[in-house]
């Protein structure tokens, strides 16, 4: 065999053989949306800054329709329980994924409050929803209240859930991510992150699972980035808050009552200033995910809520 054969040879056997990356190595685009395996109530739809993957059910009920808002990082199927619960109850539900989680696009522009909350509208322009009831989760919360400030007159009521967006932020004055932070991150988290997911909760016991889920989400390229810049784009919220107190949208905070994400003795005093007339549920033996946790008595009071 010729030194150039045994070369070729080598070089085909060499990329057949070639390790895939274990992080960010799926792009989602267009082939992705195509060859997406779709279940009933899901789907993708073009928004002005980009593709979203929701999900809705009970489109022709006669109810308000409900729009469930996940956290930082899990996306839209941090609320699958809830999302069932609805469901079945015959509620109008919609959940999506957030820009840059999930299945939703990841964009390459600063990933702000005002972007989500401009995803969230434009999804209702989308469906056709001239107002709904609003859930936020975590860091949802701080969507859901930039929602109310951008469009007041789409918001029904506003409802937290261990919501973050009532801290303290020192704000971040350089807001760009460059690619030696996304590659330090993914470097020095992503080993590590998903089971971190786990501090989530109370009893991460009774959660097998939760963090072998998360893993999945470490293998779209531009999740680092989307995290980082996020955080980046954070800011005290407390006059949007004003703005919602002196409104007449309902308000309601969730809280668990072992949160250690959220912890709410760092801000009882700021909340009870910027919302006092809100109405206020704590969740027993619950951490950072109270409607997991505890469902029963978070449905109990999500459902009375809502009715």
């Amino acid at each position: 065999m010729s030194r150039v054969c045994f070369l070729v040879l080598v070089f085909c056997f060499s990329c057949s053989n070639e390790v895939k990356p274990k992080y960010e190595y799926i792009v989602k685009n267009k082939s992705f949306i195509e060859s997406f395996d779709l279940k009933p109530n899901t789907g993708f739809t073009n928004l002005s800054k980009g593709f979203t993957f929701y999900k809705h059910d009970n489109k022709e009920a006669s109810t308000v329709p409900i729009i469930l808002i996940h956290g930082f990082s899990v996306p839209s199927y941090i609320w699958e329980p809830t999302f069932e619960l609805l469901s079945n109850k015959g509620y109008n539900v919609i959940s999506l994924d957030l820009f840059g989680r999930g299945f939703s696009e990841n964009l390459d522009q600063p990933y702000t409050d005002k972007l989500f909350a401009d995803q969230v509208i434009d999804l209702m322009i989308k469906l056709n929803i001239d107002s709904a009831k609003l859930v936020g989760l975590s860091n949802g919360g701080r969507v859901i209240s930039k929602v109310a400030e951008l469009k007041p007159s789409v918001v029904s009521s506003l409802i937290y859930v261990a919501s973050s967006g009532f801290k303290s932020i020192k704000e971040t004055k350089n807001k760009s991510v460059s690619n030696e932070e996304v590659e330090n991150f993914i470097k020095n988290n992503y080993p590590t992150i998903s089971k971190g997911q786990l501090e989530d909760f109370k009893h991460p016991e009774n959660h097998v699972g939760w963090d072998e889920k998360y893993e999945e989400l470490l293998k779209y390229k531009g999740f680092a980035k989307a995290l980082i810049s996020t955080t980046k784009n954070h800011y005290t919220m407390d006059n949007i808050h004003k703005k919602i107190h002196e409104s007449d949208i309902p308000v309601y905070t969730i809280w668990g009552d072992s949160d250690k994400v959220v912890v709410y003795d760092e801000f009882e005093k700021r909340i009870d200033s910027l919302m006092p007339k809100r109405k206020e549920f704590f969740i027993l033996e619950s951490g950072h995910l109270p409607h997991m946790e505890n469902p029963e008595q978070f449905n109990r009071i999500l459902l009375s809520i809502i009715k």
